[in-house]
Parts: C-alpha cells; structure tokens; sequence
C-alpha cells in the first residue's frame, strides 16, 4: 500500500473518529450545556443526544444531585465582643444549569465568602450565650439569606448546619468549670433525694413494723382472754357436773335408805346432810323447810348433849 492507500486510511479512521464524537448520552441526574460557535445553545437533559461536529461542544456537565460543601472555620465576633470561630456544612442542589455555568464565575467559593458574610452578620446580633444556644434560628437564617443570594446562579440551599462553634480557650475554660460545678451540684441534689427517700422507706418500715407488733399484742391479748374465758367455763362446768354427782350420790343413798326400810327422821337427816354438803362452808344461811326445822333443832341438842356427856 503506498502513500496514497495510508493517507485515504487515515482520513477514513478520522471521519469514523469525528462521526462518533457527535453522539452523546447524557446519564442520570446530570445536564449537559452546549454551546454552538461559543454561543450557548441548549441544555441536554438524560438520554441521546447528537451534536453538529466543530460547531457544537459540551461547554460543561451539571451535577443535579444534592451536594454538601464543608467550609472551614470562620473566625467570628459576637455582640459582646466575644472572637470565635465556626464551621459549616452547606446542601445545595443545582437546579438551572445555565446560570450555574454562566452565573458566576467560581459557584463554589461565591457560595464559601457568601456564607461566612452572612454568618458574620447574624452572630454579630447575638451575645455569646444566644450563639451557643440557638443554632437552629442560625442555622434558618443562613439557610434563608443564601438561598435568596444564590438563586441568581441556578443554586438552590436546601440546609445549612453549623458544624462546630469554638469559643476562646478561657471561654472554653469557663465553661467546662461551669458544667462541673453544674454536674457535681445534680449529683449533690441526686444523693439527697437517695438519703430522703432511704429515710422515708426507714420511716415508712418503722411504722409498718410498729402496727405489725401492735396487732400481734392485740391478737394475743384476745387470744389470752379467750382462754381464761374458756378456761373459767370448763371449772364452771367441771364444778357444776362436781355438785351434780354429789347430789345423785345423795339421792342414790336416800332411795337405797329407803328400800332398806328407814323411817322419816332418817332421811331427813340424811337430807340435812345433803344441805350440808352443797353449802360447803360457803353459805352463811340455809333455809330450810318447816318440817326441818325441829328435827334440825332436836339433832343440834343431841349433839350438845353427847359432847357434854363426852366432856364430864
């Protein structure tokens, strides 16, 4: 093959080479902006897409994802004179791809001076101790002010969060001495509540302890009293059914008197015996009936007159 045969080869190859490089495919969720003769042209959005060859070219591809940019620490001086410095995090999303090519020149560090500008001017209104306790106002504010600045450059803020906050070492300092006076105050009041309430449940068990052995006393004193009740009834008892068998002994020894063929003195001396024996030295008077009474009478003088005789 000579000169002629390398050179048709060549040129073939480089019409294959520029055809090619007129069709693009544009992926998910990115954008492509294209400029005819340097002049913006369109935008491609996701799919296939075929450019005229040294007319047209892909002046930049847009991301359309959320993104994060993470800025350094941004020294700061609050209302009451207080340096400090504070980092934060920016999710943006690119939403025109036109005027995030043509917009502004460098989109990202715009957005890194914008937020610490509006940083600056918000902790500027505020003391140090509202800096430290109100990030999430910060935080909308910031969010606010740089998405109205930003929409200019087809940049949308959809969150901003400050990151840290670093105050100066003696305020650092402070502050931890603070925390430590605080948490040590929590753990003094914490034990006291323990000691309060071990107290109240020692009360509580003293009292408890106190009605359990009350009651025990009281138990014990019915239970003492039913048994002296309950032993007064059985002597009641054993005495009464005493005094019954001395009666029927008695009446048993008449009916026998009577069958062996005593007479009626007899038996009513044996009656008076009988008085005799229930009154047990225990009863000052006994009545007695009227037919009685002169025996009664007639065996007190025989038995004067045996122990006279007894005593002569």
């Amino acid at each position: 093959m000579g000169f002629l045969g390398w050179l048709v080869a060549v040129l073939v190859v480089l019409v294959l080479v520029i055809f090619a490089s007129c069709f693009k495919i544009v992926p998910q969720a990115q954008a492509f902006v294209i400029e005819r003769l340097g002049a913006y042209q369109g935008t491609w959005s996701v799919g296939f897409h075929v450019k005229m060859p040294f007319v047209d070219k892909v002046a930049r591809r847009v991301n359309l994802k959320e993104q994060v940019a993470d800025f350094p620490p941004q020294p700061v001086i609050t209302k009451d004179n207080v340096t400090m410095r504070i980092d934060t995090v920016v999710f943006y999303q690119i939403t025109d791809p036109k005027l995030f090519t043509y917009g502004v020149e460098n989109p990202m560090m715009a957005i890194e001076n914008l937020t610490a500008t509006t940083l600056r001017n918000i902790i500027g209104d505020l003391e140090l101790d509202q800096t430290l306790t109100s990030r999430e106002t910060i935080n909308t504010k910031m969010r606010a002010a740089l998405d109205i600045a930003t929409d200019p450059w087809g940049i949308k803020v959809n969150r901003v969060e400050l990151k840290n906050i670093i105050p100066p070492a003696e305020i650092q300092n402070a502050m931890e001495k603070q925390m430590k006076a605080e948490r040590e105050r929590r753990e003094a009041v914490t034990r006291a509540e323990g000691e309060k309430k071990a107290k109240i449940l020692e009360a509580e068990g003293a009292k408890e302890s106190a009605i359990l052995r009350a009651e025990a006393d009281k138990q014990s004193a019915i239970l003492r009293a039913e048994a002296e009740k309950e032993k007064m009834i059985r002597e009641a008892e054993g005495e009464a059914e005493a005094i019954l068998k001395v009666q029927q002994a008695n009446a048993e020894g008449i009916r026998l008197l009577k069958e062996a063929g005593a007479d009626e003195a007899v038996l009513k001396m044996k009656s008076l015996e009988a008085f005799e024996k229930v009154a047990d030295g225990k009863a000052t008077t006994i009545l007695l009936p009227a037919e009685l009474q002169g025996i009664a009478s007639v065996a007190a003088a025989f038995k004067e007159t045996v122990s006279r005789v007894a005593t002569e």
